[in-house]
């Protein structure tokens, strides 16, 4: 397979003298593709489309064949650069883009996914408006595969324990966004080690030192499509979810009672009578109960973000 040289696009700087970019925090954006040539045109519009005042939006590509290069050369002049090389997949070309951005927000959107007219506004308003919120997380929303906006669902709710008990391990990457300085606290890296779920085990890692606040707002979704590792693959992605959660019992204070439930969960999904009883009467209940380690909804009043109390 013929390797690519490094191609990078040159720089477009925010308009630093605007009154615009200065009020708006800026958002480092990174983009992985290969060989993506079906849909990363549309992603790429729905992040310039946009418009967002302080942009940095860097494309990683793993050296397509394609024709996905000739589509990021049509924005090259849009965007704050890309390049094109071999990686060794979509986490590691997450950490190459994640290097060269400087952005006080951070998050990724994949090379079939797409955002809401408005989505980063929503982004950046939250975050300038409630400077002790790190870690945000809208609407679940999905697409279909000619990106019509299909599922839209409830305001979800997390917590820390809740989250490793098993209630709930689905936290939307596209509408989940975070500050650089919980990404630093965090390691700074996505783990490149892994084929999947590396988003999960970096959301593990940012429990440990942030509350994840619901946004009542629709900001990115995922769409369908049957090229998604991992639809393709969900029992493994789930088996691998387990076990990071396990490893990150093992250096969790206090955790025995944590263990001792999923163990009692796992048994009671291995009993047909039993499984959809289980799931109904207690992992449910154990999502949606109110509770005091539940954040309270952001929400938008009078023009500004707020915490609802």
């Amino acid at each position: 397979m013929s390797t690519l040289a490094t191609s990078e696009g040159s720089l477009q700087q925010p308009n630093a003298n605007s009154v615009a970019s200065a009020v708006w925090p800026r958002i480092s954006l990174v983009t992985p593709v290969f060989n993506s040539a079906k849909y990363i045109e549309q992603t790429i519009r729905s992040v310039l489309s946009q418009n967002y005042p302080n942009l940095e939006y860097f494309i990683v590509d793993g050296g397509s064949t394609d024709g996905t290069i000739d589509i990021i050369r049509k924005y090259e002049s849009q965007i704050t650069g890309w390049i094109s090389e071999p990686d060794n997949g979509m986490y590691d070309a997450l950490n190459k883009g994640f290097a060269r951005t400087t952005g006080e927000i951070m998050g990724w959107i994949s090379a079939t996914d797409q955002y809401h007219v408005g989505g980063l506004s929503v982004v950046g308003s939250v975050f300038r408006d409630l400077p002790e919120v790190e870690w945000i997380t809208g609407r679940a929303t999905g697409f279909n595969e000619e990106g019509m906006t299909t599922v839209v669902l409830d305001i979800p709710h997390w917590s820390r324990l809740r989250f490793l008990a098993g209630a709930n391990r689905y936290i939307q990457q596209e509408s989940t966004f975070w500050r650089r300085s919980l990404w630093e606290r965090a390691g700074s890296r996505v783990d490149s080690s892994r084929r999947y779920a590396a988003d999960f085990e970096l959301w593990v890692r940012f429990f440990r030192y942030a509350r994840l606040y619901p946004v009542d707002a629709l900001i990115g979704g995922f769409r369908a499509h049957g090229d998604s590792l991992g639809l393709q693959d969900m029992d493994r992605c789930h088996r691998i979810q387990q076990e990071m959660i396990e490893d990150e019992l093992k250096n969790t204070p206090g955790a025995a009672w944590l263990r001792s439930f999923r163990w009692l969960s796992r048994s009671a999904s291995r009993i047909p009578g039993v499984r959809g009883l289980w799931q109904r009467l207690v992992m449910n209940n154990l999502y949606r109960m109110p509770g005091s380690d539940w954040p309270p909804v952001i929400e938008h009043r009078e023009n500004v973000w707020a915490i609802r109390r």
